[in-house]
Formats: C-alpha cells, structure tokens, sequence
C-alpha cells in the first residue's frame, strides 16, 4: 500500500557523493525527510526520495559538502506528462481498461467438480435448460435457484455448491454413494424408483415387498410384521403393516394407530443376466501418417491453422486446448491448443474363445463387483458361454441374498365392531 502511495505522489532516485553522505542522511532524517532503498556503492550511495524531499535538499548538500544528482524519475506525475504526448496511446491504454472491466460482467467458464455418476456433458446441457451458459452476465446468475434447481432434477445429488468467481462459475456436488434407484432391479433399503414412498401420510405406511422370494432374515423396528423368515413372498406383498391395532376388553378392534412400517427384511431369490457380444469386430490399425494443426477459439467460433488439407479417409483426432485466463480466476472466451490428426485402417477380426472368455470375465467381475457394492450377497452362481450364428452369449444365474421392503401410503379402512344385533363402524384415530 506505501509503494501505491508513492507512486501516486511521485519520486525520484538520486545518487550522492562527496564529503560526508552519512551526515546527508542523518540530516535528512532530522528534517522528516523519507529515504528508502539505500544502497552503498563505495565512492557513491544511492537510494530513493519523493519529490517533497528532493526539493529541501539544497541547504542539507551545502552543510555537508555532499553532491546529489538524479537519476530515475518515478510515479505518476511523471508518467502523465509523457502520455500528453501519446494521446494514441493513452486513449489505447484506458479503452482496454474499459474492456477488461466491461469483460469482468460476463461468465467466461464454468467449473463442475464432485460429479462422477453424471457426466460433464449432461450437466452442462442441464445448465442450459436452465439458461446458465458461458457468456452471460454474473448478475443474471441466481445461486440459489440454481442451487435448488440440482438437487431437484438430479436426485442422487445431496448437497451442492455455487458460487462466482472472477469470471468463474464453480459448482460443487456430492454425490449418494449408493444410488438405489440406478441398477439392475436390485433394491436398496427398500427405496427405489420415483415412486417411492417418502413419508407424510397421515395414516402412515406399509412394508411391500419389491421382488419374489424366501425371506431369509427379518428385525422389525416398527408396525406389525405379517410374514416370518422362511416364507416365501410375491412382489407387492405386504411384509410389515403400519397399521397397528387396539383391541376392546372383548378382544374386538376398536381402531388403529398408524405408523410408518420398519424393518430390515433380506429374501433369497434368483437374479439372471445375458451379455451378448457379436462374432466378428473391427480394428483399428494406425498407419503411423498425421497431421498436426494449431486451434484458435473465441467463444463458439474454432479458427484451425494447418499445412495442407487432411486427406485421409478415416483419422483420429486429439486436441489439446486450454483456456485463456489473465489472473487465477479471470477467465477469457479464448481458447489456444493444438491437435494431431492420426491416420488408420478399418480391418474385420475375429473373437478367439480366448478372448471371448477374457471379455465375458471382465464383465462379470464388474457386475458381481456392482452388487457386492449394494449389499447384496451372492450364495451361488452358475456361469454358461454358448456360441450362435450371430453372437456369443454369456448367462449369468445367481442365488443372492438382498434387502428389500418399499414404503407405500395406507389407505384406511373403516373398522367394523360386532353388537347383538348390528354392526357399527368405528371412529378412526
């Protein structure tokens, strides 16, 4: 902040010699007159003085018998004097102020980070939909509609961040580790689809079962449970009821409490899968020809600088392009890169059984990986690759232990008491 000040204000650097320079500076700092930057040079010193200092100087040199000569003017006031001269370039210098400040209004990049199940590319199209672009301006950008707006349309996002800066906009998300509603028909928790049940019903809710099976294991917590381990159940069917009832002295019910059902209900059933992959594949075999070529971007528009034209029928291309940014955050709509056009030839192969089995195990090594990841146990599992005139096929029948149980609303039914000689319905809770 004090070299701001003194550049504003104007100084100059002197160089004194003679008879006595530290009696000079001693004097000075007498007076209350500023040095900085001294340095000792043997025969001469040098240092630093503003213009106020430099003009009581004169009865100082006399008393000292010291010589004082200039020999950098530095500041503002000194600069200015110059540019009168240059008014092309003083009016140059302030429109680009003037640009850079209006450019400064604008939203240049954008920045996503914590997404791994959704992609850059369906995220930046989100954004779209929602008029959030690059090269709108900052004012326009409502944080906290866009905000609200993530967490709603992407349901495995659990808290998310935005803010501005510089030309920037950062957006930060986390993501649900474990995202029932994505996958093979394997529940979570009993809370999947865009169905399900997430509480606020008056009368409660009932456990269903979401797929057919024995149940293996089962700890209520909550309502009354209307199934036992080693039953088998039909998908739909209700495993605890929220629905809890109270009894008269007769052991009639007189109504019920509701309540949302809970428990942790696992079932043993069969889960089937087929992969398929084709006879025959084409390959890729690079002829070792490119052509390399210099990217230009401004916006949307892509300026592509090459010797000659590409002339290869099928080719590779990768780029390397970076955004231009002038501080940390102050990004502009310019982009400098480069790419490498790489030749190939399209060949027709084969699958070996070898690399039919190689391929079939990578994927059911991902798959069973898949389905540890959400709890499920596999008891069993039974894998055959058969071969047909258009493709290979790989079946896989597993024995799995999961969790299930999905919450869905009660609806309530009046509750009949039996008198001697007719019936009534009882008042609800």
């Amino acid at each position: 902040m004090l070299q701001f000040i003194q550049y504003l204000k104007g100084y100059v650097c002197i160089r004194v010699w003679g008879y006595s320079p530290e009696r000079f500076m001693n004097l000075c700092s007498n007076h209350d007159i500023l040095l900085w930057n001294i340095e000792n040079h043997g025969e001469y010193n040098t240092m630093c003085i503003t213009v106020n200092g430099f003009k009581q100087l004169k009865g100082i040199v006399r008393k000292t018998g010291t010589k004082v000569a200039i020999q950098k003017r530095c500041g503002l006031p000194f600069f200015m004097p110059r540019m009168k001269r240059r008014k092309i370039f003083l009016l140059g210098l302030i429109g680009s102020l003037v640009f850079w400040v209006w450019m400064s209004t604008f939203i240049w990049a954008v920045d996503i980070s914590g997404n791994y199940s959704i992609s850059e590319d369906v995220f930046m199209d989100f954004l779209k939909e929602n008029d959030v672009y690059v090269g709108m301006k900052r004012k326009e950008v409502n944080i906290e509609e866009l905000e609200k707006k993530i967490r709603q349309d992407f349901g495995i996002v659990t808290w998310t961040s935005a803010k501005i800066d510089g030309t920037r906009l950062e957006i930060q998300i986390r993501e649900n580790e474990v995202d029932s509603s994505v996958g093979d028909g394997i529940g979570q928790g009993g809370q999947e689809g865009p169905e399900s049940y997430i509480g606020g019903n008056e009368f409660g809710s009932d456990l269903i079962a979401q797929e057919d099976g024995v149940i293996v294991s089962m700890v209520t917590r909550k309502g009354v449970p209307l199934v036992g381990v080693g039953m088998e159940v039909k998908k739909g069917d209700v495993l605890v009821s929220g629905s809890v009832p109270v009894y008269n002295e007769d052991a009639t019910i007189r109504n019920y409490q509701y309540y949302d059902a809970d428990a942790d209900v696992y079932i043993r059933r069969q889960l089937n899968r087929k992969e398929e992959l084709p006879l025959t594949y084409e390959k890729k075999e690079y002829t070792g020809e490119e052509k390399k070529e210099v990217l230009v971007s401004l916006m949307d528009k892509e300026l592509i600088l090459r010797i000659g034209k590409i002339k290869y029928e099928n080719f590779d291309k990768v780029t390397d392009k970076k955004q231009i940014k002038l501080l940390e955050n102050f990004y502009l709509p310019l982009y400098l890169g480069s790419s490498v056009n790489r030749e190939y030839v399209v060949t027709d192969n084969i699958y070996t059984k070898e690399e039919v089995k190689s391929i079939f195990s990578e994927k059911l090594i991902k798959y069973m990986q898949s389905l540890e990841e959400k709890g499920v146990q596999i008891i069993q599992k039974n894998v055959t690759i058969n071969k047909n005139k258009k493709n290979w096929q790989m079946n896989m029948d597993f024995q799995i232990v999961e969790k299930t149980g999905q919450n869905i609303p009660i609806v309530p039914q009046a509750v009949q008491e039996a008198g001697e000689g007719n019936q009534e319905a009882a008042v609800l809770d």
